[in-house]
């Protein structure tokens, strides 16, 4: 079993920053990609950025720009570095990984975190 845990969240005015982190812990053999999603209320969940083992990065044409994902390998952690925020940013972010694990056996498996919560207002 693999649990993420977002943190980093909070409130912040337009046009400033957030960087939310995502650490995995458990019987981790390695992670094969990582990403960011969003929900605001009312609304689908959407793909914020994602990051493969290559360093091969994904953004939304929203977030393109202002958004930066990132990963520390030997910390199982993940990044989001989120600059000139706008009120469309406000929801929750939650992120996932596709994670290979060691015990009982060796299995890919995918994994979500629950979500911090990023508003945007002033």
């Amino acid at each position: 079993q693999v649990q993420l845990v977002e943190s980093g969240g909070g409130l912040v005015q337009p046009g400033g920053s957030l960087r939310l982190s995502c650490a995995a812990s458990g019987s981790i053999f390695d992670i094969n990609a990582m990403g960011w999603y969003r929900q605001a209320p009312g609304k689908q969940r959407e793909l914020v950025a994602t990051i493969t083992t290559g360093g091969t990065t994904n953004y939304a044409d929203s977030v393109k720009g202002r958004f930066t994902i990132s990963t520390d390998n030997a910390k199982n952690t993940a990044y989001l570095q989120m600059n000139n925020l706008k009120p469309e940013d406000t929801a929750v972010y939650c992120c996932n990984g596709f994670i290979r694990t060691l015990l009982p056996s060796l299995r890919l498996g995918e994994y979500w975190g629950q979500g911090t919560q990023v508003t945007v207002s002033s």
